[in-house]
């Protein structure tokens, strides 16, 4: 099954606006998702670039995200765990929360902003890296779904 995934803070494969990126506020988009099927017991959300020199970099993991829980408001908090029960997990910049593009300058950089449904809730606490999500997630992804951007420095 597929999530639908959508964003109101750039065009569906389009431009990432600076707002969003490491070159200004660097502030988290607004995601909405639709689709969760019913066996779902909790999302996550992983934001990457596959495009980056070093392999794809994470810039993002939101997970134990409660399966009624439809949208991420633009400008998530920096911090483990956030105000509708998610927790967080630590980026390619070892950090906690949101780090939007920041690629070295050239082309323009794909940017994933991928939200798993997941039949169980996972057994993370905050601050897990990308490894530990995606072992933890394998065998209970029940639908997925993406919106895609692009940014270039």
């Amino acid at each position: 099954m597929s999530l639908q995934v959508s964003t109101t803070s750039f065009p569906a494969e389009g431009t990432i606006p600076k707002r969003f990126t490491c070159s200004a506020e660097d502030v988290s988009p607004a995601l909405t998702w639709t689709g969760v099927p019913p066996t779902t017991q909790s999302l996550a959300l992983i934001v990457d670039d596959p495009d980056a020199p070093a392999g794809t970099w994470t810039h993002w993991l939101v997970y134990n995200l409660p399966a009624a829980v439809h949208e991420l408001a633009e400008n998530q908090p920096r911090s483990e765990q956030l105000p509708n029960g998610a927790v967080q997990g630590r980026n390619d910049f070892r950090k906690i929360g949101y780090n939007g593009p920041c690629p070295p300058s050239g082309k323009p950089h794909r940017y994933f902003f991928r939200v798993f449904a997941i039949d169980a809730k996972l057994d993370l606490k905050p601050g897990a890296n990308r490894q530990p999500l995606d072992q933890a997630m394998q065998g209970h992804i029940v639908a997925q779904g993406e919106v895609m951007g692009k940014f270039a420095r």
